[in-house]
Formats: C-alpha cells, sequence, structure tokens
C-alpha cells in the first residue's frame, strides 16, 4: 500500500533523534508507503518487530525506535513516565517529516499508542494494540509491592545485560516504578475515557495465557475488559485473538499484526 502518487520519497534513513535530555535510536526504511510508528513494549527494542516489518514489506514505510535507556544507543535521561513516552512519539515523527501514519503498539506501547491516538484524530491514519491497553484496575498496593520485588529480584540477571541492549539501562526502583504508573493508567477510570474517544479505525491483536508477572487466569481476566470497550466504540474491534502468550506475540503472529494494520490503513484510505 502507497500513498497518493504525489507523496514524496524518502531515503531509508537511522540515527539519533534528540528529544529533551536526551537521543532515541531510530529507523527509518522511507520509500513512498503508509507510515507505520511502531511503539515497543515497556523494556523491549525495535528489533521485536522485525517479523511484522518483514511481513508488511517495503511497500510501507516502517518508523521504528528505541525508547530513552532502551537498546544500545538510546541515551538515558532524568524522565521515563508516560507523558515522556507520548512525547517522544511526537519526536520521532517531526524529526522524519510524517504529519500522519498507523501508530502500532504492543504492551506497554499499546497504551502510548492509544493514548497518541485520543490525542491525535487528526494525525492517526489508524491504531492497532497488540495485548496491551486492557482497561482494568488490576494495580493495588500488594500488587504494586509484588511489582517492586519482582524487579528488585531480576538485578541480578538484568545489570549485566544492560550491555547488550537486551534489558534498558534503567534501576531496578525505575523500572518498578514505570510498571506501577501505567497500573494507575489503565484502571478503567483512566483508560476507558481514552479509548471510549478514539475516532480513528482501531484494531486490537489479542494474545492468550499469561505476562511476566501475572499469575493463574489474571491475564485472561484483564482481557475481558474488551468486551465493553469494543460494545461502547464501533471503531474499535478485536481483530484477532491468537494462541501465543504475552511475551511471543510479536514472533509468532506477526502475520495477524500485518493483517490489522492492513485493515486499519485501508479503512482509513476510505
Amino acid at each position: 500500500m502507497t500513498n497518493d502518487s504525489t507523496s514524496p520519497k524518502t531515503s531509508a534513513w537511522s540515527g539519533m533523534v534528540p528529544v529533551d535530555d536526551t537521543a532515541l535510536h531510530v529507523t527509518d526504511t522511507g520509500g513512498t508507503g503508509v507510515p507505520v510508528i511502531y511503539l515497543n513494549g515497556q523494556f523491549a527494542t525495535q528489533g521485536y518487530w522485525r517479523r511484522t516489518v518483514a511481513e508488511l514489506g517495503p511497500g510501507w514505510r516502517h518508523i521504528t525506535y528505541d525508547e530513552r535507556a532502551r537498546g544500545r544507543r538510546s541515551g538515558a535521561s532524568a524522565d521515563y513516565s508516560f507523558e515522556a513516552a507520548v512525547r517522544d512519539v511526537d519526536a520521532v515523527l517531526a524529526a522524519r517529516g510524517v504529519e500522519r501514519a498507523v501508530v502500532v503498539g504492543w504492551s506497554y506501547g499499546a497504551v502510548v499508542a492509544a493514548h497518541w491516538a485520543h490525542r491525535n484524530p487528526g494525525r492517526a491514519l489508524g491504531a492497532v494494540l497488540v495485548d496491551g491497553a486492557f482497561p482494568y484496575d488490576w494495580l493495588d498496593d500488594a500488587m504494586a509491592d509484588r511489582i517492586r520485588t519482582m524487579f528488585r529480584r531480576m538485578r541480578w540477571m538484568t545489570v549485566p545485560l544492560r550491555i547488550t541492549g537486551l534489558t534498558p539501562r534503567m534501576t531496578a526502583d525505575q523500572q518498578a516504578e514505570s510498571n506501577i504508573e501505567l497500573g494507575v493508567l489503565s484502571r478503567e477510570a483512566e483508560l476507558g475515557p481514552v479509548l471510549d474517544g478514539l475516532t480513528v479505525p482501531t484494531r486490537y491483536v489479542v494474545a492468550s495465557g499469561t505476562s511476566l508477572g501475572s499469575k493463574g487466569d489474571e491475564q485472561e481476566r484483564i482481557r475481558t475488559s474488551l468486551d465493553g470497550v469494543t460494545a461502547r466504540n464501533p471503531h474499535i474491534t478485536v481483530g484477532a485473538k491468537v494462541s501465543s502468550n504475552h511475551g511471543a506475540i510479536l514472533s509468532k503472529d506477526f502475520r495477524a499484526i500485518a493483517a490489522s494494520v492492513r485493515e486499519v490503513a485501508s479503512l482509513a484510505a476510505r
């Protein structure tokens, strides 16, 4: 799929985009295709999207980037807040000269994508939310304590991996607080109005089973919150419910993700 015939051709590019007190490592495949910007999981990197990018192919303009202190090249920052993550979407698009794009987000990135599309209805061609952005009250004091404990226990494993880019250059406490902030933002009273207000074509690709830190059927219960979302907003539907779990969905069900990208872009073009 391409933009109209007057769209200028943009060369492929990879480099650093300055934003606030840091810089982000960005990759732009260029071309004249519909721009798609991919938003990573909370502590993931742009490499996770490679199979979706390959499945969609060169007819699209793919923009990926590593968030603050993620990957091997993006810089550290004094601000790892959710609002900083939303600002970074605008910074990357502005740096690449992109006015309108399909926004695709996985996990934490799905919440960022929902907020960005809600705030920018004239710029979002559509949104694909991959196993994230579920409006559900899963955070309480006990869960917050569990999150802090989990990240502190994982320090021995994650710190040595920072040099490889596989884990973020953030402290255990910074990672925990980011996750807790996500829990606050995911509450029905917080996220529900954002989803209800989306006016662009939006598709969910929903995983099955557990995610890191979840127990039993917690994650599946969280996913049931979509029933109310799709009932209230006709712009939002579930594009696919897949068998992969939360961590494997990008590597195993990239075809379902790509199909939803094609669908929302097609609807936006009508």
